[in-house]
């Protein structure tokens, strides 16, 4: 996560297009965002005015930053979930061996985006959910692709939602999407927190992760939001 890449390193790595968080590189064609088509099934009749989806797909900065920027979220807390508190941090999960998925707690107004659509993001700009245990240049189980429902209803939504699209074969491979039941999220490190928007010319940043941003505002224009929402704002007194 704090590799110093030197001069020479970093024009070498954008002349192949991608680098790890710890500076290993390795040609990966970028992905683009996929265009889906909305979830047949969704939660209709919210019953608050402030839901609360966990989702996994790769390194959480990106994901995390993909939906500080979208309308109706309120909060998107880097985390783990997947395995224990005991082994809630990041040197651990980094092994590949605590069972926990680098994920994303989302906390958003029902009334603004559905849980549905939530999903259709994760789907279509967020992460490629055909890969299994690796996104981009990351790989290991922490990179897997997966959905940690809080209820029966997104639960629900979110197995229809993969069998509509693999029924439909809007991807070239099936959904390895897994869903997870009854795994809570823990919140990672400070440091992880808004890594995207407090490092937007950390080069695997730049490469890896502002591309989404730019594809959620082309791909979901009715969503995106300019001003991404903070966890440092929202944790001020």
């Amino acid at each position: 996560m704090s590799a110093r890449i030197g001069a020479a390193v970093l024009l070498a790595v954008f002349a192949i297009g991608l680098v790890t968080r710890t500076g290993i590189t390795h040609v990966v064609a970028q992905e683009k965002a996929t265009v889906i088509p909305g979830p047949a099934a969704d939660i209709t009749n919210p019953a608050s005015s402030s839901e609360v989806a966990v989702l996994a797909g790769g390194c959480f900065w990106g994901v995390q930053g993909v939906y500080q920027h979208v309308k109706g979220v309120t909060s998107a807390i880097s985390g783990y979930a997947g395995g224990d508190r005991s082994t809630a941090h990041y040197e651990v999960v980094e092994t590949s061996t605590s069972g926990h998925a680098e994920s994303v707690q989302i906390t958003f107004d029902p009334r603004q985006i559905s849980y549905g659509r939530v999903l259709q993001i994760f789907f279509s700009v967020a992460h490629d959910p055909t890969l299994i245990n690796h996104q981009g240049p990351d790989w290991g189980p922490q990179y897997r692709s997966a959905i940690f429902p809080l209820n029966g209803e997104q639960e629900h939504v979110a197995r229809a939602y993969i069998a509509q699209l693999d029924q439909a074969h809007v991807f070239k491979k099936a959904i390895a999407t897994k869903i997870e039941l009854n795994r809570p999220f823990f919140a990672a490190e400070d440091y992880h927190q808004d890594f995207l928007e407090r490092n937007p010319g950390y080069p695997y940043i730049v490469i890896n992760d502002l591309p989404k941003i730019a594809e959620l505002k082309k791909t979901f224009p009715d969503l995106y939001r300019a001003s991404p929402v903070l966890v440092a704002a929202s944790s001020k007194p």
